[in-house]
């Protein structure tokens, strides 16, 4: 299918620009310790759903498998105990191979953008003690939804859905880019669960940013 050049980029965050999907499903674990007999389950609810707010995991988790209501000091809690494990790792851990070149090979180019389920205020931190904030036009968080704000990127570059391409990782990064008419590329890490094949409108699927950098270099 051809498509016009592309005039605008957006990515989502954990396990496409950091590889920090392994160090957030041991950080759900840990911070539901105090239920072991349950903590399989929802590290599993977490990986599946991938992409959406840890908040909207808890109120699940609470109501579905543990059962239980949820208070507000509760959630609180919980949001801060695993603010508080993977605060400090997010500093350092490993970017996703060919990150850091793409955002190199394309920065003043094109607009690039970040969209993450991660709240906004620790999304924008985390960037800029990364040295990352001076490649995106824009880095937003939770609790706006992700299709919500790529129709607000969308607006404010005056760019059409065919004109942008999202990369994400998650199965709402997928849904937020069918929502959006969006293209959409797929990044699934070696050994990782494929949720996206023979799904429609996933473009391609890769294993790092090295293969996005040699499908986009003809294209920009």
């Amino acid at each position: 299918m051809h498509h016009p050049p592309l005039r605008l980029i957006i990515f989502d965050f954990d396990g496409v620009i950091a590889e920090s999907i392994a160090m957030k499903a041991a950080a759900f674990r840990e911070t539901f310790s105090f239920v072991p007999e349950h903590q399989d389950e929802i590290v599993q609810y977490h990986l599946d759903n991938g992409g959406m707010s840890r908040f909207v995991k808890f109120r699940y988790i609470y109501k579905e498998i543990l059962h239980e209501d949820l208070a507000r000091e509760q959630e609180e809690w919980l949001g801060s105990r695993y603010a508080g494990i993977v605060r400090e790792k997010m500093f350092t851990i490993p970017l996703v191979p060919g990150a850091l070149q793409l955002l190199n090979d394309v920065k003043g180019t094109i607009p690039l953008y970040v969209v993450s389920a991660t709240p906004e205020e620790e999304m924008l931190e985390i960037a800029d003690r990364r040295g990352l904030t001076g490649y995106f036009d824009g880095i937003y968080g939770s609790p706006g939804s992700k299709a919500d704000r790529i129709r607000e990127i969308l607006s404010t570059n005056c760019v059409s859905p065919e004109e942008t391409l999202f990369i994400g990782d998650a199965p709402q990064d997928y849904e937020a880019a069918r929502e959006t008419g969006v293209r959409f590329i797929a990044r699934v890490a070696a050994g990782d669960q494929d949720r996206f094949s023979g799904k429609p409108g996933v473009e391609r699927i890769v294993s790092d940013l090295h293969e996005i950098r040699q499908l986009l270099s003809p294209n920009l």
